[in-house]
């Protein structure tokens, strides 16, 4: 089965929702806070500089690679 046209004979909570509907950005900015926790780190001070210098490196699309 492809996850890209779900079974209809499958119950709604089977079905995967495919690659391209999914969405990361909430049309507001990424900061440090979000990276951080989309890593699945703690938020500590070592973090949140790790997460600074990602954003002015790569901008809101460094979220976008953490996530699907």
């Amino acid at each position: 089965m492809s996850t890209s046209q779900p079974d209809p004979s499958e119950s709604s909570e089977d079905r995967v929702t495919p690659d391209d509907q999914l969405h990361t950005r909430t049309g507001t900015e990424v900061s440090p806070e979000d990276l951080v926790l989309a890593a699945g780190k703690d938020l500590t001070p070592h973090t949140l500089e790790w997460a600074r210098q990602k954003l002015a490196a790569e901008g809101p699309s460094a979220l976008e690679k953490l996530l699907p």
